[in-house]
């Protein structure tokens, strides 16, 4: 028995689909990410590619969008065990060049940015109560790493009873294993992993 057919043998993967009131998330998409000599590479920058136009639609039919970026003290003094983990993250301050959100991304007002200091967009932020007030029932998944933030961030979707999309060309790694590996897990038990194009085709109807 291969590894897909145990998931299916004990139920596993099943579709959670659209609910009626979805949102778009934006998982640090920083220039420090995209970059491959600082925390980028992979397939982070196609990534940011295949999220324009996404971002264009759910701006079109009008949805909540919320962007992540990862944000210390410019002394370091809410340094953490995930900075003791990976130190470089602490010179991701307000100012940073390499904290903030790419260009071809760039947020507009009204838009939610969610400052973080650990991985998942809901750890110590106030993004919950942000789904709760527009009534998310369904949040549409992109964003980098995909074994990282995007993974803590679709499992605690997940726990707060939204509906996880991922879209699987909208994310990505530094490297590939642990994104293959991650979007695999997360489409068995805690997402739906979509295309792009399957969002595209559903954000255009909903601005119809």
């Amino acid at each position: 028995m291969n590894d897909l057919s145990i998931y299916k043998h004990q139920n596993f993967g099943n579709r959670l689909g659209f609910g009626s009131r979805p949102a778009l998330l934006l998982i640090d998409f920083v220039n420090g990410f995209v970059d491959p000599a600082v925390f980028g590479g992979g397939n982070i920058a196609d990534a940011v590619a295949a999220t324009r136009p996404v971002l264009a639609a759910a701006r079109s039919a009008g949805l909540p969008v919320a962007h992540t970026r990862i944000v210390y003290a410019d002394d370091g003094s809410d340094a953490s065990v995930f900075t003791d983990k990976v130190p470089g993250l602490l010179a991701l301050t307000e100012s940073a060049p390499n904290g903030q959100i790419v260009d071809d991304l760039a947020p507009e007002p009204g838009e939610l940015i969610v400052r973080k200091r650990n991985a998942s967009a809901f750890s110590g932020t106030g993004f919950e109560t942000w789904l709760a007030r527009h009534g998310i029932d369904t949040l549409l998944v992109t964003g980098c790493t995909t074994s990282g933030s995007v993974r803590a961030s679709v499992v605690d979707t997940c726990s707060a009873n939204v509906r996880p999309l991922v879209l699987t060309d909208c994310v990505g790694d530094r490297a590939i294993g642990p994104h293959d590996a991650n979007l695999f897990d997360m489409g068995q038990k805690y997402a739906d992993l979509v295309s792009s194009q399957d969002v595209l085709g559903h954000l255009q109807r909903l601005a119809a």
